[in-house]
């Protein structure tokens, strides 16, 4: 039976950073699968830059199933965790189902991938503290505040987290955290 990772998300996750890892990780040979708040068809949302503008703009993207609820995510059963950004990780930081997920795989030291706003997850359950993360750039001081150490780059690598800025950095991103997948959690 292949190894499974765990990708944790809700609505409004940007969709290439949910995508794009199931994907690849798929494609790798691992079984994934999508956990959220409850059971439904999720939306997502694409984030991207247009001139004028002095942020990103967003537009509606696409949908997909969630697998499991938060509530039914029994986190022995995954080898590596996934957290995608967008605007989901703003409230799913306060899900006390998802703080527990979140936690169970800091404490076994299993392989984690964030990008963009989903360090705000780790974040929120202080385990970003002494570490190296990168993040979406606007979140420099949500960072910092959570005693991580910024690093403005595609991709940063602190032990078996690894942490991208935005979807741009996925060749990176996902490079990376295969590479640490192979030592710490290689497929069956």
């Amino acid at each position: 039976m292949p190894a499974k990772i765990l990708i944790v998300t809700g609505d409004a996750a940007e969709s290439l950073e949910v995508m794009y890892p199931y994907q690849r990780l798929r494609e790798e040979g691992y079984d994934v699968d999508i956990a959220a708040p409850s059971r439904k068809t999720l939306r997502f949302v694409v984030h991207d830059f247009e001139p004028g503008y002095d942020t990103y703009t967003e537009k509606p993207g696409y949908t997909w199933p969630a697998d499991l609820s938060f509530a039914e995510v029994d986190p022995g059963g995954y080898v590596a965790l996934v957290i995608p950004g967008g605007r989901a990780p703003e409230y799913l930081r306060n899900d006390p189902e998802l703080r527990k997920i979140l936690k169970a795989f800091f404490d076994a030291d299993k392989p984690v991938a964030q990008i963009c706003h989903g360090p705000l997850l780790t974040a929120a359950i202080d385990t970003l503290r002494g570490r190296r993360v990168t993040a979406y750039p606007a979140l420099e001081p949500d960072m910092q505040a959570a005693g991580a150490s910024f690093q403005d780059t595609e991709t940063v690598i602190d032990g078996t987290l690894v942490s991208a800025r935005a979807w741009p950095d996925h060749p990176s991103w996902m490079r990376e955290f295969i590479k640490v997948l192979r030592t710490k959690a290689p497929v069956n």
